[in-house]
């Protein structure tokens, strides 16, 4: 956005918090002016008096009115955030890093593999392919979660599954008689889609163990490492490439990334932790 200071947060109001499952909870946020994202980017949510954190925005990139976060509660952040119930106002900075490069994705099919709150990233990327769907040939989901009750986003999985050049399948950990879908971690679900690899590109957004496992199976599959795309997201503080914290070789991760292609990272030191 032209004029705008990354450095001075945008207001906004909380108006809604939507429970996501027992851990997670979606905050929509309503700036005073139009805030500008592209998918994969991330912004920081300040609260005044408390401290920022770093997100991704969950919601679609292509409207500005408004924009979600996704947030599991893992801090002190966090933890106060949990405690809104609706018509606070904190504030926003960004967007900052890159995002996912979509033209890379058109004419190809998609193949998206996502653990845990890993979805919320993925959920402003699938906005964006779902708005642009004539642009791509196919979109595979998988998506994995501890338990049917962390599985979040439930009314746009069933969306997504009425929508023809849309597939999903899910998994879980650890199942209850309510399940009816896989058991077993995300990668289970990598045996059994059907995707044309010479035409298809592969995402990969969760959990460390789960993203470093994927990618291996990824690999297995006959997938080159140029084509396999991963959202880091780690240990992200100011956001602008000062504290060095999400250092990653000579990459910033909030600078550079969080948006990496494997072969641009993969003989970085320690990119699994």
């Amino acid at each position: 956005m032209k004029g705008n200071n990354i450095y001075k947060p945008v207001k906004a109001k909380v108006r809604e918090v939507i429970d996501e499952s027992p851990t997670i909870k979606s905050f929509v946020l309503e700036p005073e002016r139009k805030f500008y994202f592209k998918t994969g980017q991330f912004i920081e949510v300040v609260l005044d008096g408390i401290g920022e954190a770093p997100f991704t925005p969950s919601s679609s990139p292509l409207i500005a009115e408004q924009l979600e976060v996704t947030v599991m509660k893992t801090g002190y952040v966090t933890e106060k955030m949990h405690q809104m119930q609706g018509g606070e106002t904190v504030g926003i900075r960004g967007p900052f890093g890159r995002g996912y490069p979509l033209e890379k994705l058109y004419g190809k099919e998609v193949l998206i593999i996502g653990g845990g709150c890993g979805f919320a990233p993925l959920r402003s990327l699938l906005y964006n392919l779902e708005a642009e769907k004539e642009k791509i040939k196919k979109v595979t989901f998988c998506y994995g979660s501890k338990n049917p009750k962390e599985c979040i986003y439930e009314p746009y999985i069933q969306k997504l599954r009425n929508i023809n050049e849309f597939e999903v399948m899910r998994t879980v950990d650890d199942a209850d008689e309510t399940w009816t879908e896989e058991v077993g971690v995300a990668t289970v679900l990598l045996d059994k889609v059907d995707v044309n690899i010479n035409e298809s590109v592969a995402v990969v957004v969760g959990p460390p163990i789960m993203m470093k496992f994927s990618v291996q199976k990824l690999q297995e599959m006959g997938y080159p490492d140029k084509k396999i795309y991963l959202s880091m997201e780690k240990n992200m503080s100011c956001a602008v490439g000062k504290c060095g914290h999400c250092m990653m070789g000579e990459y910033f991760v909030c600078k550079d990334g969080p948006v990496f292609r494997y072969d641009e990272i993969k003989d970085k030191p320690d990119i699994w932790k």
